[in-house]
């Protein structure tokens, strides 16, 4: 659908359609090479490798994966944490400690960050959503199609629960009375996934499925399969709450949803999950006052709020507690990834400090021979820290020499007698494009 979209451009502009990165035969093809293990078993991929899926508690389905190589009549073992769940997550189990490791490589978002626990954020997310459906306003919910909706629906199911004060009752029942959408193909294919897959809840949510109480069914929850559908929200006037991915707003459905709402006072964007630099739901987190939808700049007067102890991250709290896990032996070696420079150099040097184990921070495309790791080690000392303003500087540097490597090419067009006219004006043009881009930016 994007493509199609950018195409529709392209050929009002003269242009030959690109081609999609691939097709939805594509990717059914690629399921004929899938095959379906369970956590805990290990498989034997090779007479040297065997490898054990483990539950990461991130999202339904994700893993830590335990590997082991016999070479030269010598096994060693590597842990890949992938994404190490956060505790507080409903739904899923808490991700499973492993007893021992030769080397380990361990994700590191928030690696310099403490979450939320849970009993506050339920709060919050009460509070936030009462005042704004009180107010008149929609609460759009950009939301990770597999994992935080799933989340928020339970959320939503288990505050019903609650029997407090006269202030919470009320706010409860605001809650309770407002239309609840999850407008997201996706979103809706991987709640069915949840429901078919309830044996990999926790016990707490166990219990409450035996006791015939569904966490992701309840009164006034409402599924928008079509675009027709999708974009009736849009012109419906009754407040509402609509859940609609990408998370992190840069396609898909909610930048429909957005470009009908920010503007908008009376309505509130609410942000549950991790927004990476360069989206548009890190500029609106951020402070943007107005931002570019589908070609259009558009107002940020909506409330926004950002829940962070919804992230299906470890904070770095529970990585610490990861790493400290190995109880029967301890990684020779750390190798982070996954993570922001801040956020990879600050976990470091606290596992560094309490736990006393090397760690390396590998930058893009580097290779590591673990048989090297005694030459590693002493490399390490040596390593800068990779911070933000250190990333900016080396950004601009960039920036300058991709300028003058244009200024050069630009020259060398006009200086071509075979240039025409119109070529002369789309590098005009371009080159105007690029000053405002630039004048904005040193104005904001």
């Amino acid at each position: 659908m994007e493509i199609e979209w950018k195409n529709r451009k392209r050929k009002r502009k003269g242009e030959e359609a690109l081609p999609p990165m691939y097709t939805a035969e594509d990717a059914a093809r690629c399921l004929e090479i899938f095959r379906e293990v369970q956590y805990n078993e290990i498989i034997q991929i090779t007479p040297e490798i065997k490898v054990r899926f483990n539950d990461a508690g991130h999202m339904l389905g994700s893993s830590i994966i335990e590997v082991w190589v016999t070479e030269e009549g010598e096994t060693k073992k590597i842990v890949f944490s992938g994404d190490i769940g956060n505790n507080d997550i409903p739904l899923l189990n808490e991700p499973t400690m492993i007893e021992d490791t030769d080397y380990l490589v361990m994700e590191s978002t928030y690696g310099n960050r403490l979450h939320m626990r849970n009993d506050e954020k339920a709060e919050i997310f009460l509070k936030i959503v009462s005042e704004t459906l009180e107010g008149g306003g929609n609460v759009i919910i950009p939301s990770f199609a597999v994992g935080r909706t799933q989340e928020i629906l339970y959320e939503l199911n288990k505050i019903k629960e609650k029997k407090e004060n006269e202030e919470f009752i009320r706010e409860y029942k605001t809650l309770m009375n407002a239309s609840v959408y999850v407008d997201s193909p996706l979103a809706i294919s991987a709640t069915e996934v949840f429901k078919d897959n309830m044996n990999l809840f926790d016990e707490e949510t166990k219990k409450e499925i035996e006791r015939g109480d569904n966490p992701l069914e309840f009164p006034g929850l409402n599924f928008t399969v079509t675009a027709d559908e999708s974009k009736a929200l849009n012109q419906n006037t009754t407040p509402s709450i609509i859940i609609s991915a990408s998370g992190m707003c840069d396609v898909g459905r909610i930048k429909h949803h957005l470009k009908h709402n920010l503007w908008n006072p009376k309505n509130t964007i609410l942000f549950v999950g991790y927004q990476a630099p360069g989206t548009l739901g890190y500029s609106i987190v951020n402070g943007a006052k107005k931002v570019k939808i589908f070609g259009e700049e558009i107002a940020v007067n909506a409330r926004v709020e950002y829940i962070e102890g919804y992230s299906g991250h470890a904070d770095q709290e529970l990585l610490m507690k990861f790493v400290k896990s190995f109880s029967k032996k301890s990684p020779k070696h750390i190798f982070l990834v996954h993570g922001e420079p801040e956020a990879e150099e600050t976990l470091k040097q606290k596992i560094e400090e309490e736990a006393h184990i090397h760690v390396t921070t590998p930058n893009y495309g580097e290779t590591y021979d673990i048989a090297e790791i005694p030459q590693l080690l002493a490399t390490i000392k040596s390593h800068k820290p990779k911070t933000i303003k250190a990333e900016i500087i080396e950004r601009l540097s960039k920036l300058q020499s991709q300028i003058n490597d244009m200024k050069e090419a630009v020259q060398e067009d006009l200086t071509n007698p075979e240039l025409k006219d119109e070529d002369m004006f789309r590098i005009k043009e371009k080159m105007k494009d690029l000053e405002q881009n630039i004048l904005k930016i040193i104005e904001g």
